[in-house]
């Protein structure tokens, strides 16, 4: 099963403060409301859905608690990854 998360950057323009969509594949040009999401947060819901997808849902029972407010990159830690296997998912995006 493949997927494909949909994005673009904007960027802020110095001089007025404006935002620019830079949205070279056109997936957005029909769009009258877009979500920003900073690119450590996608990144990270990147890798979850494919931790998803590798079926790892006995590793998603054991999580027992999360509390409001905690960085979604300390999910990685909490479904028990190691800093090499998230460097493999991260690589598998190449």
């Amino acid at each position: 099963m493949s997927y494909e998360i949909k994005n673009a950057i904007i960027q802020r323009d110095d001089l007025d403060e404006s935002f620019e969509l830079i949205d070279p594949n056109g997936f957005f040009k029909e769009e009258n409301i877009l979500i920003a999401i900073d690119s450590d947060t996608l990144i990270t819901i990147q890798l979850l859905i494919k931790s998803i997808l590798r079926n790892d849902f006995k590793k998603w029972n054991e999580i027992n608690e999360l509390t409001d407010g905690e960085s979604i990159a300390n999910l990685f830690v909490k479904l028990g990854y190691k800093r090499e296997e998230v460097a493999e998912l991260l690589k598998s995006f190449e």
